[in-house]
């Protein structure tokens, strides 16, 4: 579904432009050296937008400093004081992210005429775990219809000040609860791009799981403008994985696409070590590429017949193929060789 374009900064967001992948700084602002080169860390694997806590005005300094020096646009996080929303944007912060659960509605107006006069971007993002026991009850105790409405209140809010340069999200830890809030928002308002991610998802592969099956349930759908996949440790792999969901989804096709077998008793060759010797190659091949590795000629080119680069397991070593035809068989020895001849004649 199309939405209306927005931008922040030069990020063109909704409106059919690509499904944006973005993350968070996990390092406060005070450190603000640290900030930005986890901000150039970001920026060189993917990175199109970063959210920023914002909790404190005494740090109001290092968020413009930082927003100056950023390779990449900010969206300052605030939650439960309005004025330090107004502190963003008077620091030249081009989007704020308000969160309906704790922010007073009082202060909306004042916000908006910022953003209005800063041509500012809000994203209204309702978190599960900041739903008020009342907002709950109102809603019959169904927390997916809790979190959808506490966005729609302020959306209403917004749009009563004729401003319409908003983003709506509504994440829980819940899959479930996540893709019925957003079900609903989209359906109801899609008008609005929708950023779209499943909130303290975990801790490796259970994360890594969880945000795939929610983001799918929601992406199939045509639901998502901006996606983060929030796990507990290093940012760079929340991009990372975000462009795979995507190049899996075929939705997006940024990076290499890899195709390897599970491997089995017939295998030939070892295809995980093959793969770590080839990876650190594949950042310097053209997106939507596809290098396959497989353990033998069973699972071999007929399995990976769309793979640019191929390599299978034989009884002389590999032999490597391109779309489904065999090139040439080499040794094990050979074939860092043989890639970076691949890599060559790709640029």
């Amino acid at each position: 579904m199309s939405t209306r374009q927005l931008n922040i900064k030069n990020l063109k967001i909704g409106g059919g432009t690509p499904i944006r992948v973005e993350s968070m700084l996990k390092i406060p602002l005070s450190s603000k050296e640290e900030c930005l080169s986890q901000c150039q860390d970001l920026h060189m694997v993917g990175a199109e937008l970063i959210r920023a806590a914002f909790p404190s005005a005494d740090l109001a300094e290092d968020l413009a400093w930082l927003g100056e020096r950023s390779p990449i646009p900010l969206m300052a996080d605030i939650h439960f004081d309005g004025s330090l929303a107004l502190a963003a944007l008077e620091a030249g912060i081009p989007s704020v992210r308000i969160n309906p659960g704790n922010m007073p509605a009082s202060s909306l107006r004042d916000i908006v005429a910022s953003a209005r006069e800063k041509s500012a971007v809000l994203r209204i993002g309702a978190n599960g775990g900041s739903l008020s026991s009342s907002q709950v009850k109102e809603a019959g105790g169904v927390r997916s219809d809790a979190l959808a409405a506490a966005v729609e209140k302020q959306l209403k809010i917004l749009l009563d000040e004729d401003f319409y340069d908003i983003i709506l999200s509504a994440k829980s830890t819940s899959v479930m609860e996540t893709v019925r809030a957003n079900t609903i928002l989209a359906s109801r308002h899609p008008d609005f791009p929708v950023h779209v991610g499943i909130t303290e998802s975990g801790y490796g592969r259970d994360g890594l799981v969880k945000s795939a099956a929610g983001l799918s349930l929601m992406l199939t759908q045509g639901i998502g403008d901006t996606l983060r996949i929030s796990l507990t440790g290093d940012p760079k792999e929340e991009i990372l994985a975000g462009y795979s969901l995507l190049r899996a989804l075929e939705l997006r096709h940024r990076g290499v696409n890899i195709i390897s077998c599970p491997t089995c008793g017939r295998r030939r060759l070892d295809v995980e070590s093959i793969l770590k010797l080839l990876e650190p190659s594949f950042a310097d091949l053209p997106d939507s590429l596809t290098v396959a590795v497989m353990g033998c000629e069973v699972n071999g080119p007929r399995e990976a017949m769309d793979a640019d680069f191929g390599v299978a397991g034989s009884a002389a070593g590999a032999v490597i193929f391109k779309r489904g035809d065999i090139l040439r068989e080499v040794s094990l020895e050979e074939l860092p060789i043989v890639f970076e001849e691949f890599i060559r004649s790709s640029k």
